[in-house]
């Protein structure tokens, strides 16, 4: 998986200050959390979703998609955004598409409206931590379940009580123990076979183009909605979901 390093400065001025009180809070929440999650529930995760609706997944990650070898999975991070998650939305539900929006904690917490239009429109929910660390592989267990637990509770809030459905770690920076939590707390470890490099910018030509070469590798694709000008992605989807389906691909969603 390729690893998102540099020029991530949106999140530092961002999330710095909400990480910082996350985790100075993290001593009176998280901490519990973690420990209902070792006994298969969270309370605080938990308050907005049904009874027995937690249910344990695969600890393996997921690239496949559920319709198949001829079946893409378009998935979108980074957001909720208030210019380029709109405008997604819009261009996903003129060509029938449904997609995973890999959310950061704070930003649903700051768009719930965006959060709920995603779910309204029938796409799903993925949990991808509190402040984007692409190093999560190398810090404590109690940040990496910090990070994974408190996204998910804020993810789950905003959306009215709808639970994400995968955990996909910033930078692919999954852990075996970062796994098994969002594993045991039914979110499927999220993975992707085509990193289509938008964050950096590269151009619209160069994304449909990664796309088009890279798609044998497998059918998750990552795009972003947030973290900066995202106009490239917008443009690049226009022409890539048309041309998918010409190709004979199908849309859908990875497995479970």
């Amino acid at each position: 998986m390729a690893q998102h390093g540099g020029g991530r400065g949106w999140y530092g001025k961002v999330v710095g200050a909400a990480l910082g009180v996350t985790v100075l809070a993290a001593g009176a929440s998280a901490w519990s959390a973690q420990a209902g999650a070792v006994n298969g529930s969270s309370p605080r995760a938990e308050s907005s979703a049904t009874p027995g609706s937690v249910k344990p997944v695969s600890v393996t990650i997921a690239h496949a998609s559920d319709k198949g070898p001829r079946g893409v999975n378009i998935t979108i991070d980074d957001g909720p955004d208030p210019v380029w998650t709109p405008q997604m939305l819009d261009l996903l539900r003129e060509y029938g598409v449904k997609a995973t929006f890999c959310m950061v904690g704070t930003q649903a917490q700051a768009h719930p409206d965006l959060v709920k239009q995603v779910v309204a429109a029938g796409h799903r929910l993925c949990d991808h931590s509190v402040a984007h660390d692409t190093a999560m592989d190398t810090k404590t267990q109690a940040f990496q379940s910090q990070q994974i637990l408190d996204a998910e509770r804020m993810i789950t809030e905003a959306s009215g009580g709808v639970r994400p459905m995968y955990y996909r770690a910033p930078g692919g920076a999954f852990t075996p123990y970062s796994r098994k939590l969002a594993a045991s707390r039914g979110m499927r470890p999220l993975g992707w076979n085509v990193d289509t490099k938008d964050f950096e910018r590269p151009g619209a030509d160069a994304i449909v183009a990664t796309v088009q070469r890279e798609l044998p590798n497998g059918p998750t694709l990552l795009f972003h909605d947030a973290g900066g000008d995202r106009s490239q992605t917008v443009e690049a989807l226009r022409r890539i979901l048309p041309w998918l389906k010409t190709q004979g691909y199908s849309f859908g969603f990875p497995v479970r």
